[in-house]
């Protein structure tokens, strides 16, 4: 997948949430190599992803402590990167419109 903007995932724990350093590394190497044409491709390798309206994907990170979400193009192999925050400031935002 074509990701973007991998900025976001580093400002977010560069400014204020280191913890979450590794753990994005780690989901942004995995989708980077994934081809995901299906949300049923991104429920095999991550099973307590949330598939929204708007082709739109939660995901938990570092332990279900914070929460990313995506935009997804199937057909054109992009990802865009919409939230990363705490379980609070998802709260506060409507994923699906994001």
């Amino acid at each position: 997948m074509r990701i973007i903007s991998r900025k976001m995932l580093t400002e977010f724990w560069e400014q204020s949430h280191r913890d979450a350093e590794q753990p994005l590394k780690a989901w942004y190497g995995e989708a980077k190599h994934a081809r995901w044409r299906t949300p049923a491709d991104i429920k095999r390798k991550y099973r307590s992803a949330s598939i929204i309206a708007d082709n739109r994907v939660v995901f938990n990170i570092a332990g279900n402590k914070y929460r990313l979400v995506v935009k997804i193009h199937y057909n054109a192999g992009v990802l865009y990167i919409r939230f990363i925050g705490t379980h609070a400031e998802y709260d506060k935002i409507n994923a699906e419109e994001i």
